[in-house]
């Protein structure tokens, strides 16, 4: 069932290109829609390791948990490869972490139905809860660095030989 708020999410969504009104076609004929990015937001291609490292867990749920509290924001998730944390449009002008890639201006990103949240090919790992409502991009690279350091194996000092 469709609430107000998915509605509002999608339209806000479909307002992404000059008709919106194929988004809404192809959310009816299928699970996703594809959308550009640098328009009403940029998105931070995570590849899931980092994801899963920063979250201790490949576990589904877990990572979703995990994801909520942590970045308060929406983040698409395909499963085979990549987390895609949403951000506000022109973070990519300022992206530093060579970590994760930020799509922007250019590039376009699959973009599931707003009641896709179940475990599925691609799909809303955290829903948006508002229209508009992003991740911050600092706790996105702060995430990022989490699961880089968790990867890392610890520094070893070597001793001198005497």
């Amino acid at each position: 069932m469709t609430t107000t708020t998915d509605s509002a999410i999608g339209q806000w969504l479909a307002e992404s290109l000059d008709a919106p009104q194929a988004v809404w076609e192809d959310w009816r004929s299928g699970p996703y829609t594809m959308l550009p990015t640098g328009v009403r937001l940029d998105a931070v291609r995570i590849p899931a390791e980092l994801v899963h490292a920063a979250a201790d867990s490949a576990i589904h749920a877990t990572v979703a948990e995990h994801l909520t509290a942590v970045l308060d924001g929406p983040v698409i998730c395909d499963p085979a490869r990549w987390y895609y944390a949403l951000v506000p449009p022109q973070t990519s002008e300022t992206w530093a972490s060579g970590l994760a890639r930020c799509l922007s201006r250019g590039a376009w990103l699959g973009v599931p139905r707003t009641d896709l949240t179940e475990h599925a090919p691609l799909h809303w790992c955290v829903p948006m809860e508002y229209p508009a409502r992003l991740c911050d991009p600092g706790v996105v690279a702060a995430l990022i660095e989490r699961g880089h350091e968790q990867l890392t194996p610890e520094h070893t000092e070597f001793r001198r030989p005497r």
